[in-house]
């Protein structure tokens, strides 16, 4: 394996086989961390102005202190943009692959360790989705707590599921029960690689007073012009 390619680690998972690989991309003309499963691409530090985004827009006019829960790990860019807000207090990240969050703790991936060390930040090997049906929550050490913001980025989509055991969560008893995961005005932020959908958006609006999907627009340097993702943003009642 050449310099400019080099793979970093690789596991079997329950899922199928996970791989951390850096390598230089001449296009963008910089080093580039990525992670598959199997043969599909999880996430490239290429395109990360939707993960970044995703975290300011659930966080965006909320007042101190928050607790947040981040759902999915990958490669940080959510979590790290969720710490850089003062207003933050405490960040739950569950991640399902317990070698995502070990290649944070041993610097495998740019910032991880930072991320990793923060002491307002705890990374929890766990299934998001699991958790999310379950009563007593969450966090499992203060069953029942609530939070002022949870963001999820797993799914492709909520068409397009890593597994199909992932449905429910998108259908009205999970979103019923997540949003009694919230404080009142609470804020679930959802990252999809799809364009908006009407569906998920009346979904979420049977079981939160405000919802709306934002598009977020990147340049793509590998295709050239720009690409989008959609972030979907559902607000509780304040009272």
């Amino acid at each position: 394996m050449g310099a400019r390619f080099q793979e970093l680690d690789r596991r079997p998972t329950t899922l199928g086989e996970l791989v951390l690989r850096r390598r230089w991309d001449p296009v963008a003309d910089r080093e580039v961390h990525e992670i598959k499963l199997d043969d599909e691409f999880l996430m490239s530090s290429l395109f990360t102005a939707a993960e970044e985004e995703l975290a300011r827009l659930a966080l965006a006019g909320m007042s101190a202190p928050l607790d947040v829960v981040v759902g999915g790990l990958g490669l940080g860019y959510t979590a790290r943009t969720v710490l850089a807000d003062p207003n933050v207090r405490s960040l739950l990240v569950v991640d399902a692959l317990d070698a995502v969050i070990d290649w944070h703790r041993r610097g495998l991936v740019p910032g991880g360790t930072d991320l990793a060390e923060d002491p307002r930040c705890t990374l929890a090997h766990g299934d998001f989705f699991a958790l999310a049906r379950s009563p007593e929550g969450f966090d499992p050490e203060v069953p029942h707590r609530r939070f002022h913001a949870v963001i999820v980025d797993i799914d492709h989509s909520p068409r397009h599921l890593l597994h199909p055991d992932n449905a429910d969560f998108y259908q009205p008893a999970g979103i019923a029960r997540l949003a009694d995961r919230l404080h009142p005005g609470g804020v679930f932020a959802l990252w999809s690689n799809d364009p908006p959908d009407e569906d998920c958006t009346a979904a979420l609006s049977t079981h939160f007073a405000h919802t709306t999907a934002e598009v977020v627009r990147f340049p793509n340097p590998l295709q050239g012009g720009e690409s989008t993702n959609t972030v979907y943003l559902a607000t509780t009642a304040t009272d």
